[in-house]
């Protein structure tokens, strides 16, 4: 029976599914916390008491892309090259989700509207990240080989996802409402083609590493097209609420460091 719970051991099980499934991982997460610790850098003096909680974020985002080549290592393996049509963060980009590239590589402060537009981008990608840590989690939280990274990377990501919707309330409340619910709406609707997208790719490039047959492939594909479809029709909208979140200040203080898994 399928179940992700069962696809998920299969590439676990398998060096190259899961060298692939680490290198996805760790080079999202560099990118992320390249991403954060620009924006920090860079945020206007009328934001500046966020920067601290946005290089949280991103030192964080670091934290998990070594956490992820610590599991390779530990199993002898080394980074392999993320397919392009496998790359969510670079789609995103691509799309016009998170700040652009060029704007945060120049030494020129940030505007209010960016910030807003980043932390809006941010709710939408780090609900993603949020809910499959929490699959992960459920599944594979007591693990003896990931077990432990499983649980700590999930901490963050649901700390991420309370920060954003902490700060977009705040900015709300001081008049920028109308942006952040235009911005939340259009993020979602993109966000759910693209991980559509790469999840069409990860597991094409999955079902060849382990030689699925056609059939199983087959049902993988229209699960992932069905779940679009649900997403598409009304799941967006849990994208795009925004509630005070029961972690206050949850980006307040110091990194945690990254555990050893030799």
């Amino acid at each position: 029976m399928l179940s992700a719970k069962s696809l998920f051991q299969e590439i676990l099980d398998n060096d190259h599914s899961f060298q692939l499934f680490c290198s996805i991982a760790a080079s999202g997460e560099a990118q992320g916390g390249w991403e954060n610790g620009r924006i920090a850098a860079l945020v206007p003096d009328s934001q500046r008491a966020l920067a601290p909680k946005i290089a949280r974020h991103g030192a964080d985002e670091d934290k998990h892309g070594r956490i992820f080549n610590a599991l390779l290592r530990k199993r002898s393996l080394e980074p392999v090259e993320v397919p392009r049509e496998a790359d969510y963060t670079m789609l995103l980009e691509a799309r016009g989700i998170g700040l652009a590239h060029d704007k945060l590589r120049r030494d020129e402060p940030l505007t209010e509207h960016d910030i807003v537009i980043y932390l809006a981008h941010s709710r939408v990608t780090e609900e993603r990240a949020s809910a499959q840590m929490r699959l992960l989690r459920k599944h594979f939280g007591n693990h003896p080989d990931i077990g432990r990274a499983v649980k700590m990377i999930s901490h963050d990501e649901d700390n991420h996802l309370a920060y954003c919707h902490e700060e977009l309330l705040r900015l709300a409340a001081a008049g920028h409402g109308r942006l952040i619910q235009a911005t939340l709406r259009e993020a979602a609707l993109t966000e759910i083609e693209v991980y559509r997208d790469v999840s069409l790719a990860v597991m094409a490039h999955m079902g060849r590493i382990l030689g699925w047959p056609r059939a199983k492939a087959a049902v993988l594909a229209a699960g992932i097209r069905a779940a679009y479809a649900v997403e598409r029709f009304a799941g967006w909208r849990r994208m795009v609420t925004l509630r005070m979140p029961e972690r206050l200040d949850a980006l307040g203080g110091p990194a945690t460091t990254a555990p050893e898994f030799a």
